[in-house]
């Protein structure tokens, strides 16, 4: 069983896979961090200064006793959080969009480029040499 594991472990689509969570979680910081300071602020900027952030539906509101202390917490759905998550996988979709289109065209040239060196013809020292085994073929 451990056999099994270790060989499990040590093939390629598993180390891909490692190495490509790491990247995605990488990758998934820079964009919070470009959506949650960059692309929120001017968007809030252009709603006259509303942090989707902070946005949300109080439900209930906090229950605060008379030295200020919160009591009972606040019940409330947090929205704004929500907009910024679905701006983060707006963002993460569009670049992986870009990604894979980036690697379908450099896929497609190569592929273009092998079919034409198969087109090509042989050269006239081996076409001889194949009818020269053709004929030994025969006789």
């Amino acid at each position: 069983m451990w056999k099994d594991f270790k060989a499990f472990l040590m093939r390629g689509n598993v180390i891909d896979l490692a190495t490509a969570v790491v990247i995605g979680a990488a990758f998934g910081k820079i964009v919070t961090a470009l959506v949650d300071h960059i692309i929120m602020p001017c968007i809030g900027l252009l709603t006259s200064g509303v942090d989707f952030a902070n946005m949300k539906y109080v439900m209930q509101e906090a229950e605060v006793n008379g030295l200020g202390e919160v009591v009972k917490e606040e019940v409330a759905i947090g929205y704004g959080v929500l907009i910024n998550a679905v701006l983060e996988f707006i963002i993460i979709a569009f670049a992986i969009f870009i990604v894979i289109r980036i690697m379908n065209k450099a896929k497609e040239k190569l592929a273009k480029k092998e079919e034409e060196e198969a087109a090509e013809e042989t050269p006239k020292d081996i076409e001889l040499l194949t009818e020269i085994r053709d004929l030994l073929k025969k006789s």
